[in-house]
């Protein structure tokens, strides 16, 4: 007789109902934050845009825990929240926000989905991670391929616009370490008593430090709004932040790590079809197969262990790079 997933045996059937619910919601929501951002940026700067969006998004979640009685957390524990912000939200989002000005959205959904490459690696040099093994050599080496394959016409082509990919694919690398770096840390130092008052400090401290590189950057003078990039930011911070993060939360909490995990896999399929549907973005077959190259090796990476470590590990919740 197989074993019953901890998550399925403390909820109930409406509860499993409703988070496969909020799973469809995150595959959604997260999916189509891609074209989000690259829409705002049509009128809006890299750093400030970011910026607005986490102080946006952490002022509204800190707003409603207040009003069920929970607050930020004390000045002790901000350290972690910016360091965490640091990370994850200044490296890992903003990378995928600094991309997006060169990199097609559905380009850049498919490089995130590399992260479990680089959080394999992370774990591997922590004295207390895990340890990489042929498989995941061989997840390394595929993804590995599937980049080059993206990058390696760019490389040769003169131009800035093709200087402008390989920049824009170099800061999604930098995203994906920056996540896989803060995912650890969150791991063993994150240990909030409420994810969500932490989280909202999180978007807060990132947020003001995106707004403070913004400002050294001279962006104020480029912002700008009209109705679509409007839109598409208050989409951002509202349903893209606070709504994909509270479904995320929701059905982590009653399915499996290991379902609710695929997300990874549909994102990109939905951001590439918005950007080729919506804003006219190339998909060429060499684009597919560098796609397919970078999914298998993360299914490779991601693979359930059949090591009694492997059946108990659960992941820490944290937002991912592009909406995390």
């Amino acid at each position: 007789m197989s074993a019953v997933p901890a998550a399925d045996l403390a909820t109930s059937p409406r509860e499993r109902r409703i988070a496969w619910l909020a799973w469809i919601a995150v595959c959604l929501i997260w999916g189509t934050t891609y074209l989000g951002i690259r829409i705002s940026l049509e009128t809006m700067p890299p750093m400030l845009m970011g910026g607005l969006r986490w102080t946006t998004a952490g002022g509204l979640l800190a707003a409603y825990m207040a009003t069920r009685g929970e607050r930020l957390p004390p000045v002790s524990g901000w350290g972690d929240a910016f360091k965490l912000g640091f990370l994850m939200l200044v490296l890992g989002n903003g990378g995928v926000v600094w991309a997006e000005q060169y990199v097609p959205s559905g380009l850049a959904a498919v490089v995130v989905a590399s992260s479990p490459f680089w959080m394999a690696g992370v774990e591997a040099f922590r004295s207390d991670g895990e340890r990489m093994n042929w498989r995941t050599a061989v997840g390394f080496v595929l993804g590995f391929v599937g980049i080059v394959v993206l990058v390696w016409p760019e490389l040769w082509r003169g131009g800035s616009g093709g200087q402008g990919f390989v920049v824009g694919m170099i800061a999604l690398q930098i995203a994906c370490l920056g996540w896989s770096i803060g995912s650890s840390y969150s791991k063993r130092h994150g240990r909030a008593k409420n994810v969500f008052t932490a989280t909202a400090a999180q978007m807060l401290a990132g947020g003001l430090m995106m707004l403070a590189l913004g400002t050294v950057r001279g962006e104020w003078a480029a912002l700008g709004f009209t109705t679509r990039s409007t839109v598409a930011f208050v989409y951002l911070a509202t349903i893209g932040a606070v709504g994909g993060f509270v479904a995320y939360a929701f059905a982590l909490r009653h399915l499996p790590v290991s379902r609710v995990s695929l997300y990874a896999y549909i994102n990109p399929v939905i951001a590439v079809a918005l950007g080729v549907a919506v804003l006219g973005e190339p998909f060429t077959a060499r684009m597919a197969l560098a796609a397919a190259l970078v999914f298998v090796g993360v299914a490779i990476v991601r693979a359930p262990r059949t090591t009694a470590r492997a059946r108990t590990h659960v992941e820490p919740l944290a937002f991912r790079p592009d909406a995390r």
